[in-house]
């Protein structure tokens, strides 16, 4: 009895040890779990806002519907340069990953450039339909259209400010873990914003056409 109660506290014991020298996870790996967590918080939103969309998506009260005001021209464009800029922030992770400033400078104009080129486009879409008389108080429909792409178009510009704000920190600071680590949640970030965009773009403009 003894020798067992020895040998399982030797067990115990070497456990205990293995857990300890394992230590906590690398602080890279304790922020990006975090963010994700974020990420997912902001995912549950666009769901309830998707949901909301589709119980209004037939409530026009008489005005126009997803046919008479979508442009599909315009709305593929606007899908080109946002998944062109999610190709290039991938670029520019690998140019941090090698510590290439050149490379990370470029990859990261040329995205900002994509994703300004997408609000642009979005928002001359919005402004087109308020000019037709299609602003977000003309029925439940546009009012869930506008809550939807807009929520997603304001965060492409909240993005768009934070990698200004981060490639001011790299010029100042370099490839410090810190801001590496921070970089690493603006391409999670935008990453995101392609796949919220990829469901919007399926959902109220391909389907609304369609249908």
């Amino acid at each position: 009895m003894n020798v067992a109660v020895a040998v399982d506290d030797g067990v115990r014991y070497e456990a205990r040890s293995n857990a300890s020298e394992a230590g906590p996870a690398a602080k890279r790996v304790v922020v990006g779990y975090g963010f994700w967590v974020f990420l997912l918080s902001d995912i549950v939103m666009f769901s309830a806002i998707f949901a909301a969309y589709a119980v209004l998506n037939h409530a026009t009260a008489g005005g126009p519907g997803a046919v008479q005001l979508f442009s599909q021209r315009s709305v593929a464009i606007e899908t080109g340069c946002l998944l062109a800029s999610s190709y290039t922030c991938g670029l520019m992770s690998l140019a941090i990953g090698s510590r290439r400033y050149s490379a990370t400078y470029l990859a990261a104009l040329v995205t900002f450039a994509l994703g300004a080129a997408f609000l642009a486009l979005e928002l001359r879409e919005f402004a087109a339909m308020i000019a037709a008389g299609a602003g977000p108080q003309r029925s439940a429909f546009l009012s869930a259209f506008f809550m939807l792409v807009g929520c997603h178009g304001l965060h492409v510009g909240a993005g768009l400010v934070w990698l200004v704000v981060m490639m001011a920190q790299v010029v100042v600071k370099g490839f410090r873990a810190k801001v590496e680590r921070r970089l690493l949640c603006f391409s999670l970030f935008w990453h995101a914003l392609d796949i919220v965009w990829v469901w919007l773009f399926t959902v109220v403009y391909l389907m609304g056409v369609l249908s």
